[in-house]
Parts: C-alpha cells; sequence; structure tokens
C-alpha cells in the first residue's frame, strides 16, 4: 500500500484555498496508486487561527469546505485536521474522508497551554480513540501534543491499532527536530507501533512551521524524512508493517534557521499580499542579513534597498551598502538625511537652548530614517522590514518610531553573535556581504566613533546573559554563577527589566526559540519586581 504525506503549507481562513492543495495531493495519491492521504493538524482552515476560532461564522464555513472535500475523496481516504464546532463547544479534530463522506472523526485529547499556544482557551477536550482500517491495516490517529504523552497512544493500541499517525501543527525553534525524535520514539518503543509524523510547513505571523515529516518502524529507527521548509507530497510504501519513504539529508543548524527566515518572512509578505519590501540598507551586518534573507526569500525584483547616510556615516558604509545592492541586484536608493537634521535643530533650538545634545539627537536621525522609509511604503505599497536583531531588543538598543519603525521584524529572534554565524554561512554559499561588513566593530553611526561595546557589554556575554535570563528563567545569581561577571549581568538584566515598553510596540517577526519577544512572553510593562543579583 502506498500512502500519501500532505506536507502542505496553508493559510488561516482561506478554507477554498486549503482544500484545493488537499485535493491536489488527492490527485497525487491517484497518480501514484495511493490509498491514503494524510494532512497536517487544522489543515482546513490554518493554524493558528486564535479568536477567529470563536466566530460560529469561521466554523460554520470550516465545516461547509469539508462537507464538500469529502464528495472529492471517493477512492482515496483522506486524513483531514479541521476545526469542529458542535453548539457552543470547538474541537480540535482530524477526519477521515472516504467514499464521499466523513468516514470517523477524532477529537484532539491533550490541549498545550504553554508558550505559544493557547488552545485550551478555544477547545474542548476528546476523550476516545479513533481507530480506521485501510486495505487490513488498522491505524490510530492521533494530534500533535496527544503522543507528547503515555496515554493517548496506548488508548489507540487497545483499540486495535497497528500504527500511530500523528498530524501537526508544531511551531520550529531550535533542536525542536531532535524532540520529536525522542519524544516520539518513546511511544514507539512503550507501544511496538510504528509511528507517522505528519508535519505542515509555511509561517504564520511569528510563527514558521519547519515540514520534517517522518515515519519510525516498530523498533523506532528512521524510515523516511520528509524536506525541511518544503512543501512536498512525498508517497511512502506501506509492507510488512513499515513505512518506507525518502531520506532528505540532515542541514545544519545555520541553514535549518536560515531557511526558517525566508520562510517567514516569504509568507508574511506574500499571505498579506504585500507587492515587496523595503528595509534601510546602513552597511551594517544586521541589515545585510537581513538583505541577503528577503532578496532569496522574495527575488531581488521585490526588494528596496534604502541608504540614508548621515554627518556620521563612515564612507565604508556608504560603498558597501552600494556593492551589497549590486552583487544582489536590488533597487537602491540614497536619501541623505543632513537637511532634514539641520532642519530639526532649527525648528527646536529654543525649547534645547542650554542643553547639550545627547541620545535626543541620536533618536532624531533613527526617526527621520523611519519616517523616510514609512513614506515610502505608503507610496509604493511594500512593507518595511526593520533589522534589528534579539539583543537589540533585550536591551531596548532600538528606537521607538526610528529603526524599529515598519511592519516586519526579520531577525527579531537572532542574537547578534548568530548574526554573524549566519552571516558568514550565507556567504559561504555565494558572497553576498562584504567580507568588512562582518569584520568591523558593530556602531549604529549616530555620533562619532561610536561602537556598540560603548555601552554595552561584548556580545558574547550578553547574549549568553539574554539567553540564560530570557529563555531559561536564570536568576541574575544562577547565571553569575556560571562564571559571568555580575555587573555585566545586573545591566543586561536590568535593561532587559525596563524596555519591555519598547518591545511591546515592536512590529512581529520570526521566531526561531524557545521563546522569542512574541507570543511566548508576557511581561508586563509596569512591575515593581526587581530581580535580586
Amino acid at each position: 500500500m502506498k500512502i500519501v504525506v500532505a506536507q502542505i503549507n496553508t493559510t488561516v481562513g482561506d478554507f477554498a484555498g486549503n482544500a484545493d492543495r488537499i485535493r491536489r495531493a488527492v490527485d497525487e495519491a491517484r497518480a501514484q496508486g495511493a490509498r491514503l492521504v494524510v494532512t497536517p493538524e487544522l489543515a482546513l482552515c490554518g493554524y493558528p487561527a486564535e479568536d477567529l476560532l470563536l466566530r460560529d461564522d469561521f466554523c460554520d464555513q470550516c465545516a461547509s469546505e469539508l462537507q464538500k472535500l469529502a464528495t472529492y475523496c471517493l477512492d482515496v481516504g483522506v486524513v483531514v485536521g479541521h476545526l469542529h464546532r458542535e453548539g457552543r463547544t470547538r474541537y480540535n479534530a482530524a477526519s477521515l474522508l472516504r467514499g464521499g463522506r466523513i468516514e470517523h472523526i477524532y477529537f484532539k485529547q491533550k490541549l498545550p497551554n504553554y508558550s505559544v499556544f493557547d488552545e485550551k482557551r478555544y477547545f474542548d477536550v476528546g476523550n476516545r480513540a479513533c481507530v480506521f482500517e485501510v486495505e487490513g491495516t488498522k491505524f490510530g490517529l492521533t494530534i500533535c501534543e496527544d503522543l507528547w504523552f503515555p496515554e493517548p497512544a496506548r488508548q489507540a493500541k487497545a483499540a486495535g491499532a497497528q500504527v500511530l499517525i500523528s498530524i501537526n501543527a508544531s511551531p520550529f525553534h531550535r533542536n525542536k527536530l531532535a524532540e520529536r525524535y525522542a519524544v516520539m520514539g518513546s511511544r514507539v518503543k512503550e507501544t511496538g507501533l510504528p509511528l507517522l509524523y505528519v508535519h505542515w510547513t509555511g509561517g504564520q505571523d511569528e510563527l514558521v512551521f519547519d515540514g520534517a515529516s517522518f515515519a519510525l518502524d516498530g523498533q523506532g529507527a528512521l524510515t523516511y524524512q520528509g524536506e525541511t521548509f518544503r512543501e512536498t507530497f512525498d508517497v511512502l510504501e506501506f509492507e510488512g508493517g513499515e513505512m518506507k519513504g525518502g531520506m532528505a539529508p540532515p542541514l545544519t543548524e545555520e541553514e535549518t534557521i536560515y531557511r526558517a527566515l525566508m520562510t517567514g518572512v516569504r509568507d508574511y509578505v506574500d499571505k498579506n499580499r504585500f507587492p515587496g519590501v523595503i528595509l534601510g540598507l546602513s552597511g551594517g551586518v544586521d541589515s545585510a542579513l537581513v538583505l541577503a534573507i528577503c532578496v532569496d526569500a522574495l527575488g531581488a525584483d521585490r526588494v528596496h534597498a534604502v541608504m540614508m547616510p548621515s554627518d556620521y556615516t563612515a564612507s565604508m558604509s556608504i560603498e558597501d551598502a552600494r556593492e551589497m545592492a549590486e552583487i544582489q541586484g536590488v533597487k537602491y536608493t540614497e536619501i541623505a538625511i543632513k537637511p532634514m537634521m539641520a532642519a530639526f535643530r532649527e525648528q527646536l533650538a529654543t525649547s534645547f537652548e542650554g542643553r547639550a545634545e545627547d541620545a535626543t539627537e541620536e533618536n532624531l536621525q533613527s526617526r527621520i530614517r523611519g519616517t523616510l522609509l514609512m513614506a515610502l511604503s505608503n507610496k509604493f505599497g511594500s512593507i518595511v522590514v526593520t533589522t534589528g536583531n534579539k539583543s537589540e531588543m533585550a536591551t531596548g538598543y532600538a528606537t521607538l518610531y526610528g529603526d524599529m519603525a515598519g511592519g516586519f521584524a526579520v531577525i527579531k529572534d537572532i542574537v547578534k553573535t548568530l548574526v554573524y554565524r549566519i552571516s558568514n554561512w550565507r556567504n559561504s554559499k555565494g558572497r553576498v556581504i562584504p567580507q568588512r561588513v562582518i569584520d568591523r566593530a558593530p556602531s549604529a553611526e549616530l555620533r562619532p566613533g561610536q561602537t556598540d561595546q560603548d555601552t554595552l557589554p561584548p556580545y558574547e556575554v550578553l547574549d549568553a546573559v539574554v539567553e540564560r535570563f530570557m529563555e531559561r528563567d536564570m536568576t541574575p545569581e544562577a547565571i553569575a554563577g556560571m562564571g559571568y561577571d555580575i555587573a555585566a549581568v545586573r545591566q543586561v538584566v536590568n535593561l532587559i527589566r525596563v524596555n519591555e515598553y519598547k518591545r511591546r510596540q515592536a512590529p512581529p517577526g520570526v521566531r526561531i526559540t524557545p521563546r522569542g519577544f512574541g507570543k511566548d512572553w508576557r511581561y508586563p510593562i509596569t512591575s515593581g519586581f526587581r530581580p535580586k543579583a
């Protein structure tokens, strides 16, 4: 028997478009002589649909599209993830469509309510196994979180399942695939049943989903590995109780993250129907990496780079920006901000009389640039992508309504040290960033001779503290106990604490860590809590 894994890229609320993708998978199954198609979790309505799930009309459209889809599934069994409503109750459901009807339906039993997940806000829990037969083999159907616990797998086996199927919408973060292997391997060892893990791929707002569907035999060995961040219809051979399919080669961490960033950019821009992107190209490494990601994701013809030099912009920054734009073939514009800055100084001279220049004038430069980029966005329709990294978002080393102005923050979850790693990796695949952009000391270039390390600890220290305090909830004392200077730890932790008001106003960006500054970071702006250090 053949099984088609429909590792598809769906869009929240695009019921007709999502159904068309599923129909294409059915067509592929027919062409290949397959008897079963498996789609990801909530494939028909998209994931996460958030409070759209509370709307009856949203639920009713999903139900209507499911019925229409069932009539297409005559000679092939199709597992479809979808929303199901019964009165005021909603379930995260999966149905087997076959013979033109909904033959079986399963309700998810384990609802995640941590990190980026809010499923208990929307869904009720199921309590029954769902086992269906295809050509003499009995398949036990589960949904994502179910198999992170032993009970649903044991329940499916007790109901007669000979193979476990898990359909998933599991947001990507670093090392997530290794976690899935470990947990799914545990379910296989506990039950002795082979397992098929089907996952969707694509971006939805700040979340990205990596695909990488896979199958394990009854001993836990990998027998099929799908592509990472690729939409595919993979055909598996099922024989003798084992599923066998293609084996996509493993990726380095840098390439996996780069694909995640490309996917997040492409789907945010395309699914929201923007013609392209605009970014400020400063000549620094952050904007250089964002430029490369956007070009690789969208194509050079959809990217507009804007260099906005001031009196403090080094000549090498302008030269490097021009070179990067030329290498990658993007539209490039230079707009000097000196005349606008002079006008602001003149108009504010009376109000500022007797006060020395400080960060106010630095922020004015950044806000002038933000205004120019937003004007170009308004005029031409392309979305402004920001270029700030996670280290800057953590410490507030960014200007509200300045370099934070925009609609999507591409590297918002990438710390500075990782920016360098990914930039070097991208250059190894074809030079797009001049080496001196990577080698030079990072600077905002808002005053003479400025570097980031004038006011921040070295990025190796800063990033380590951010990761431990923000992602792992470690105390400053515990972090210092790992060998980090207590004064640097205190400085970084305090900067994280006092800059929450900035982050709350930041655009969404691609999440690639177990905890990003987005859906899974919910700290109050107003708080009297002070971590002990």
